[in-house]
């Protein structure tokens, strides 16, 4: 077959590089969110009839591929990267916000938009909560952008980032056990209810231990050497073999490289490398970041439009709709006893929980013969989109609204 000539592949990646890279450049030079318009001008490029780019439209948005792309290649190396520069310090210091969010936020989200799903919706039980666990996951690459560019609260920009990174491995466990697992848990009752939450707990606690068993062995490995090159090849080979191995035992491979990187880029750092091996594993990342989230943007824009609408903008609206009001219960609930959080902080929380390509890359992955599975993929692809180019676009004037200032100390 045509796309797995290994030249087609190389072409079609090397088209698709300058497309992420250009869109990135301009929307950089306008100071502008460059995950947002590479978003749209990949929308615009998926309606508009490009003849010489139909070769990359239909090679990119095959499911298989897209899938493939999002999750293997690029979700190690972006969760990596980011939890490497993420201060263990700070991370304590606001452990609590933190864990609300990602762990009762969570599951409020799920919860509420499940069972809304189902009643309002008209979904079937398993795929109103397999769409629930896709909208509890957040992407803070947009937000984040924009927080940059505003240079709001560093406390603040912490537990946005801490909250996704370690949301994002919970929305995936509760992805695989609501579309594989839910119908014969539920047939169980309270058995199945309690062997649920040790699967819960089980996956989770495996992506700990293999993280960290990883993460430590790889920092004592760093002290034998002072080669940065080589060094950059360690952190390659534990955020990929971290998530590998995790999801080879059923643990959580998200929560396997976000633990690694912590303690690669804390305990690792401090004892195994030089000044200048952390300044260039840092700025080896930061262009793989870079790289990965530029080409993971265009390609939800191009494959957005692959999906049919016909007569479903009513519950695309409602599914909008249930989805915001989950998110405010989950952020308002959670973070009600934080007495040392702003109110403005919350609502930024609240409106900059942004969805993204994880959420499309688990949609896509549901077997052809789920039930409810063409339904659940056009409300997660227009939930990105208004997510991404509505709620994006609005983060950036809803926070100097809100006289946020990057100094402002909790009240």
């Amino acid at each position: 077959m045509k796309n797995l000539d290994p030249h087609f592949i190389f072409v079609m990646a090397l088209i698709l590089i300058m497309l992420a890279a250009g869109i990135t450049a301009i929307a950089k030079k306008l100071k502008q969110p460059y995950p947002i318009a590479l978003v749209i001008i990949g929308a615009i490029i998926g309606i508009v009839d490009f003849p010489v780019l139909d070769p990359l439209k239909n090679f990119i948005t095959e499911e298989e591929v897209f899938h493939f792309v999002i999750v293997t290649i690029f979700l190690p190396a972006l969760l990596g990267e980011a939890s490497l520069k993420l201060p263990f310090s700070e991370l304590l210091l606001n452990k609590f916000p933190i864990l609300s969010l990602s762990l009762a936020g969570t599951l409020i989200s799920y919860l509420i938009v499940g069972f809304s799903s189902y009643y309002f919706l008209g979904l079937s039980i398993q795929a109103a909560f397999v769409f629930a666990a896709l909208m509890s996951a957040t992407d803070p690459v947009s937000v984040l952008s924009i927080f940059k560019s505003v240079g709001v609260n560093k406390r603040l920009a912490i537990v946005v980032e801490g909250e996704s990174l370690f949301n994002d491995g919970m929305a995936v466990v509760l992805f695989q056990i609501s579309a594989f697992s839910l119908l014969s848990y539920l047939d169980l009752g309270w058995e199945g209810l309690g062997l649920g939450f040790w699967v819960l707990i089980k996956v989770i606690f495996l992506g700990l231990i293999v993280g960290g068993a990883l993460g430590y062995g790889f920092s004592i490995l760093t002290k034998f050497y002072d080669d940065y090159p080589l060094e950059i090849i360690f952190s390659l080979i534990l955020f990929y073999g971290a998530y590998l191995l995790a999801e080879s035992i059923h643990g959580s491979g998200v929560i396997a490289v976000v633990t690694a990187a912590i303690i690669l880029g804390n305990y690792g750092s401090r004892i195994g490398m030089t000044p200048v091996t952390r300044l260039n594993i840092g700025t080896f990342w930061d262009v793989a970041a870079l790289l990965a989230n530029s080409i993971v943007f265009l390609m939800v824009g191009l494959e957005i439009t692959r999906i049919g609408i016909v007569n479903k903008w009513g519950i695309i609206f409602s599914s909008i709709i249930i989805v915001l009001i989950a998110r405010s219960f989950a952020v308002y609930i959670s973070l009600a006893f934080e007495k040392n959080f702003p109110g403005p902080w919350k609502h930024i929380i609240n409106w900059g929980g942004l969805k993204g390509s994880l959420s499309i890359a688990l949609a896509i992955s549901l077997p052809s013969d789920f039930k409810g599975r063409e339904v659940i993929l056009v409300l997660t692809f227009f939930i990105v989109l208004f997510s991404l180019v509505v709620q994006g676009l609005t983060v950036k004037p809803f926070i100097s609204l809100l006289g946020v200032k990057p100094n402002e100390k909790e009240t």
